[in-house]
């Protein structure tokens, strides 16, 4: 790929895929530990939680100071506190000190920290890539990102083999100084931001009004939301009770992995015109293959349906941060992605439950197929509002006018 020869281009791929490694070990090495203090695995749940929730609160606010600051600069200062937030766990591990509250507080602070870095991270892209070349960029990085992360937990083991816990927790702070040292080598020019000075709330605002002006990110953002909060607690919760048994059940979520990992691959190579409808209309074909996992009796069967799952969950992202990078004004740009991200993290709080929910009211088989058919009948209503929306434009306003009217306050048009 060409983007690779690119220097600032391969910077960002090279630290995130490292940042990302760290985030997979995190996750594995603090679930872990919260097993390990308590053996009890409600104290996971919480911990599990603790993660999602400061960033479902916080994302989106945070991510008005990527759009009105520089985001290199926030992005290395976010690394640089979770490398002293990772120390300080990693202290007091030593001291015998860390219990759960301590734990539950630690992973807390690490995601509320982190939470305007993904916003910059995707918003920052543009800044280095050409327009016409986005789609190619996102597929790139998000093979990095979810083979990364897929690697993460598999070092785990290792670690505590030759290692200990306290090891596992200095290699995910090298991650992010890694992380850090690869976005302070990249140059890129600050984009111009808007005229004036404006508060918080009153940029906030602004960037609701950007999202509002483009209806098509709008129905893209809400289905990935809805859809992942339907979908994603299946793939833990509710495989586990089809499979029944630990080496099957980490055999097949190393299958999807690498199936995720092939479809980006895949997603790199290709060029989609019509990016909203592609990525709605994933999930309907996520959905039609979700929806047999509860009555095969197969692992082959099983690996089968989840590599089309796989594939298809690549271009469920991969087409909508393209879409969100080419609709929106660069200085909306990062809110925009952080909505998008403060809902991913509340739907992968929420979907749990609502896979347990169903299974238990319904049963596995019946539960995912109820899941399938939401996801069909979800993507299929999300397609036919793309189409009213594109019926609905007045003939003759461009994007970048209809933008503008969005943005601006009706007293003044």
């Amino acid at each position: 790929m060409s983007l690779l020869r690119d220097r600032n281009f391969q910077l960002l791929f090279v630290g995130q895929a490292v940042s990302r490694f760290g985030d997979g070990l995190y996750t594995a090495a603090t679930a872990w530990l919260a097993w390990s203090l308590t053996k009890d695995p409600t104290a996971v749940a919480v911990v599990s939680v603790s993660a999602f929730a400061p960033a479902f609160l916080a994302t989106f606010v945070s991510a008005s100071y990527a759009d009105r600051y520089d985001r290199r600069k926030l992005m290395i200062a976010t690394d640089l506190a979770r490398v002293a937030v990772v120390a300080v766990a990693a202290v007091l591990l030593s001291l015998g000190l860390l219990d759960l509250p301590l734990l539950v507080v630690t992973t807390a602070l690490l995601a509320l920290i982190g939470a305007p870095f993904a916003p910059a991270r995707n918003a920052i892209v543009t800044q280095i890539v050409p327009a016409d070349r986005l789609q190619q960029a996102n597929g790139l990085l998000q093979v990095a990102f979810r083979a990364a992360f897929f690697v993460g937990p598999l070092m785990l083991a290792p670690l505590l083999a030759y290692g200990s816990m306290r090891a596992a927790l200095v290699v995910n702070g090298l991650t992010f100084l890694g992380s850090a040292g690869a976005v302070a080598a990249i140059r890129v020019t600050r984009p111009v931001l808007a005229a004036g000075q404006v508060g918080l709330w009153a940029d906030l605002a602004a960037g609701l009004r950007a999202v509002r002006a483009a209806p098509d990110v709008l129905v893209v953002t809400v289905t990935f939301v809805l859809a992942l909060a339907l979908t994603s607690g299946f793939l833990t919760v509710g495989l586990v009770a089809v499979v029944g048994q630990g080496g099957r059940y980490g055999l097949l979520l190393g299958v999807a992995g690498v199936a995720e990992v092939a479809g980006a691959l895949l997603l790199a190579g290709l060029r989609m015109r019509r990016l909203a409808l592609a990525a709605v209309l994933a999930w309907a074909l996520l959905g039609i293959f979700r929806a047999p996992l509860g009555i095969v009796t197969s692992t082959a069967g099983a690996a089968v349906l989840l590599i089309a799952t796989g594939l298809a969950s690549a271009l469920t992202d991969i087409p909508l941060i393209a879409l969100v990078q080419q609709r929106i004004p660069s200085h909306h740009l990062a809110k925009a992605l952080g909505l998008w991200e403060a809902g991913v993290a509340g739907a992968l709080a929420v979907s749990p439950f609502v896979a347990s929910t169903t299974i238990a009211l319904t049963g596995v088989q019946d539960a995912f197929l109820l899941s399938g058919a939401a996801l069909v009948v979800l993507a299929m209503t999300a397609a036919l509002t793309l189409a009213r929306t594109a019926r609905a434009r007045r003939p003759g306003l461009s994007d970048s006018e209809a933008e503008q009217r969005a943005v601006t306050p009706e007293s003044t048009r």
